[in-house]
């Protein structure tokens, strides 16, 4: 999101980021986001309760438990008043793509809206088919030796998205389930906005991209935003653009100078984003693997992220670094992108949430793929089947699969995952440059939001 609002604000477009008092205090924290912003003329950002107690731990699944409820009501109350209040007013919202409350308050007000919807579009037109899945009796899933079975329903993915590769809600046997049925809801009503903003290229996304316009003719394809945002700067400023990070974590950049003394794409760098938690059997399972596999890696552990007894997963970190110091380095947080560019950097074992999957795919990184929830089991799927860039490791976690798969990515079938991770890192870096599929599309948009504000 924020890397969609400085874009716009290099358009030259006067921009208000409204984010939750939450997320605005942590991302504040640990940037100088704030300065970062001042040099674009008319950019503020302002912030709405998220609906929640300022106490309340915002972990596991309490964002889909609370949404509708708790949280929706008071929002939709806050950006109601913030839109009245505006001066001057507020010509088009683009908006987050599963609140679609948004949805309602701009028709309300009678102001154009766009949903940005933030994870891949293969999930997104999963997420939509879901009632369609259901009425041809493709779900529920009937016990675990139905996971491989071929899901037929889903328009330009017949051929390989299995039970396995849904999202994990949709394992739930009741498919009357509250979660499913909220899903499925904001995601048909992200179709109704004047437009949908997806983070991908034409090229990486196509086939998809295509079902979902005969639902939405106007789809702009404008990703990876990351790296469009980079083309902008530097075509603006030249390299020595201080880029801004965006991360809500804190980041430990002493591993780039351990990169720095590892050989050419000799390490697996590790990561699993910054909101999933392991239990401390997995962290050992997958400690163990790396471990085995002669390779060196390096490890993010985020504080509070292994779940053990009684402060145990605080112990095994700790332990797990003072073991690895030959073979791995451990940190808290890593500056991602900077560590997947990196030329130390052979793979990626990663959760594939979609901006991760996206920075590993422009950077050339081959991936091992640990997806957890939400969209990334689809995002996996299409990594290992779609791109085959990357091996998929949904389901398991055992110290001698990850040993294996890390062999095969670093050593074994190397030279095959490096090639073609390479070809599809050079035609995704040029949809961003000028004249490239993103670049255009991203141009389009700009200018539909200007003839959408004069009207």
């Amino acid at each position: 999101m924020i890397k969609l609002a400085e874009l716009l604000a290099i358009a030259g477009f006067k921009l208000t980021f409204l984010n939750s008092h939450h997320n605005h205090e942590r991302l504040v924290k640990f940037n100088n986001i704030a300065a970062h912003f001042e040099r674009y003329s008319g950019f503020q950002f302002k912030t709405i309760t998220d609906g929640l107690p300022l106490d309340h731990p915002r972990s596991g699944n309490w964002f889909l438990d609370m949404f509708e409820d708790t949280m929706e009501p008071k929002m939709k109350e806050s950006l109601r008043e913030v839109l009245v209040n505006s001066s001057p007013p507020v010509d088009c919202i683009i908006g987050d793509g599963f609140l679609g409350f948004a949805l309602d308050v701009a028709k309300e007000l009678g102001i154009p809206i766009i949903f940005f919807r933030t994870s891949s579009p293969c999930c997104f037109w999963v997420y939509y088919s879901i009632p369609d899945i259901i009425q041809a009796g493709e779900l529920p899933i009937n016990g675990s030796e139905d996971m491989d079975r071929l899901i037929t329903t889903v328009p330009g993915m017949e051929t390989y998205l299995r039970c396995r590769d849904l999202p994990t809600f949709s394992r739930r046997l009741d498919i009357e389930d509250s979660i499913i049925k909220l899903v499925v809801k904001q995601t048909r009503k992200s179709l109704q906005a004047d437009a949908l903003i997806l983070n991908t290229a034409e090229e990486l996304d196509g086939p998809i991209l295509s079902q979902i316009r005969t639902k939405c003719p106007r789809v702009y394809a404008v990703g990876p935003l990351h790296a469009q945002l980079n083309t902008r700067l530097n075509a603006k400023h030249g390299e020595s653009y201080d880029h801004i990070s965006n991360t809500l974590w804190e980041v430990d950049k002493s591993c780039i100078f351990w990169l720095n003394k590892q050989p050419n794409r000799s390490v697996i760098y590790v990561s699993f984003g910054s909101i999933t938690s392991t239990s401390r059997e997995q962290i050992l399972e997958l400690w163990y693997g790396l471990l085995n596999s002669k390779t060196k890696f390096l490890l993010v552990v985020r504080p509070n992220s292994v779940i053990g007894k009684d402060g145990e997963g605080e112990d095994v970190v700790m332990e797990l670094m003072e073991k690895s110091k030959d073979r791995g380095y451990i940190v808290n947080w890593a500056p991602q992108e900077a560590v997947l560019n990196h030329p130390a950097i052979g793979g990626f074992f990663t959760h594939n949430g979609w901006n991760s999957t996206l920075e590993s795919v422009v950077a050339g990184v081959p991936m091992i793929c640990w997806p957890q929830f939400a969209d990334q089991h689809v995002n996996c799927r299409v990594v290992s089947e779609v791109w085959k860039i990357g091996l998929d490791m949904k389901d398991v976690c055992d110290s001698k699969i990850v040993e294996k798969m890390v062999n095969d990515v670093m050593v074994d079938r190397k030279e095959e995952f490096a090639k073609s991770a390479s070809e599809i890192a050079k035609v995704t870096n040029q949809c961003v440059n000028v004249g490239g599929s993103s670049y255009s599309n991203l141009d389009r948009l700009i200018e539909d939001i200007r003839i959408m504000s004069l009207k």
